[in-house]
């Protein structure tokens, strides 16, 4: 039986991962600021599946909340599959963002997710299995369809994703980058957003259940509205396209005059 570690486990994405991940049966950390919420989930999961539940109630932005996560992903028992879903949005623009806020979003979006990661991973590539799950947005691939920061943190959490897929294949871990749209989840109140006023909202549990079969068919990328695998490919191969041209010594033609 392995163990599984999600964060932003009480609501939302983080508990409906829980939630199938332990229906699968596996063992679980979970982790989120609510220990009521937590606590209920827990007691939910234990009778419903009779595993194990370990919570950890955490502010990941903060330094010393961080720390006994980041410790339970480096002890035993190892922690087999990592689900990096903390997060949260922001939302205006760059030019009236409030500094303090921008770096409560990096810190949870982007810096948070990287340390979990590396906590991890070491673990991981000792065993010669895992598997680390991060929750960036299709924002990543489409910056200019939403204000602030947001977007490059999810890109980023892309790139991330691409990058450590690259460097683990051969050691035995798996990563993958899920891609949502937009879906119903507390996210917009929590940034002071109407969801109501969201088109075309997917529901957390179609979005899980897409994503773990993403997951058991090893996708690096999983983008679960996009009805056409084929346009992921087409944009993949145009990224190849134009990575060949990377490795020109002089500039191109048409910036020399």
């Amino acid at each position: 039986m392995t163990t599984a570690l999600v964060t932003g486990a009480s609501s939302g994405i983080g508990a409906v991962y829980a939630r199938r991940l332990a229906a699968r049966g596996h063992d679980l950390v979970i982790v989120a600021r609510a220990t009521d919420r937590l606590n209920a989930l827990a007691t939910e999961l234990r009778n419903a599946h009779g595993v194990a539940i370990e919570v950890i109630t955490a502010d990941l932005i903060d330094c010393a909340q961080r720390e006994p996560v980041l410790q339970r992903l480096r002890s035993d028992p190892p922690i087999d599959i990592l689900v990096n879903n903390a997060g949260a949005g922001l939302i205006g623009d760059f030019a009236t963002a409030d500094p303090a806020e921008m770096d409560k979003l990096l810190r949870l979006n982007v810096l948070v997710p990287t340390l979990l990661a590396s906590a991890a991973i070491g673990g991981m590539v000792e065993r010669g299995n895992g598997a680390i799950i991060n929750i960036a947005s299709v924002l990543a691939l489409l910056p200019e369809y939403s204000r602030g920061i947001y977007p490059a943190t999810k890109s980023y959490l892309m790139t991330l994703s691409q990058g450590l897929a690259a460097e683990m294949a051969s050691k035995g871990v798996y990563v993958q980058a899920v891609l949502p749209a937009a879906t119903r989840t507390e996210i917009y109140e929590r940034a002071g957003g109407d969801i109501s006023k969201v088109p075309d909202l997917m529901e957390v549990e179609d979005l899980v259940d897409a994503a773990l079969v993403g997951f058991d068919r090893r996708e690096l990328v999983t983008i679960p509205p996009v009805p056409d695998a084929a346009a992921w490919e087409a944009f993949e191969q145009a990224r190849g396209i134009l990575a060949s041209g990377f490795s020109n010594a002089k500039p191109a033609a048409r910036y020399r005059g």
